[in-house]
């Protein structure tokens, strides 16, 4: 039933040979999602600590919000007709247009991914990161 933890007897000490599992990069919305977790979901942060499923779940979260991002400003640019014509025409037009698309997308994925407030998504993620992965 229990792991059986193996030593290496350095001098008049025995060390344990534990090996840390390689971890993935969480990036920002990841950050941002496990100070959310941290404060406010405390039980179901605690699980993923324990269960070693944390830093998976927050690699999934920032790689989805990335993605969510990308698809986000370049359907809002669309909408807003923010083009690579008017970048040619008048750039400081297009950079505030880009900035206020940027600030409108980072706003939505606060809202739907980062401090979601359905777990139904997160116990879903959890569930399908070997699918996911």
């Amino acid at each position: 039933m229990y792991n059986k933890i193996n030593y290496t007897k350095i001098g008049d000490y025995y060390i344990p040979n534990i090996v840390v599992p390689e971890s993935k990069p969480i990036g920002k919305y990841g950050r941002l999602h496990l100070k959310y977790l941290k404060e406010n979901r405390k039980g179901f942060y605690t699980s993923l600590l324990v269960t070693g499923k944390l830093n998976d779940y927050l690699h999934k979260i920032d790689t989805k919000a990335k993605i969510t991002l990308g698809m986000l400003m370049q359907e809002l640019a669309v909408k807003q007709g923010i083009t690579e014509k008017l970048k040619a025409e008048n750039q400081m037009e297009w950079v505030g247009g880009m900035n206020n698309i940027r600030q409108s997308a980072n706003e939505i994925l606060n809202h739907e991914i980062i401090y979601q407030h359905d777990i139904k998504d997160s116990v879903w993620l959890l569930k399908n990161l070997e699918v996911l992965a």
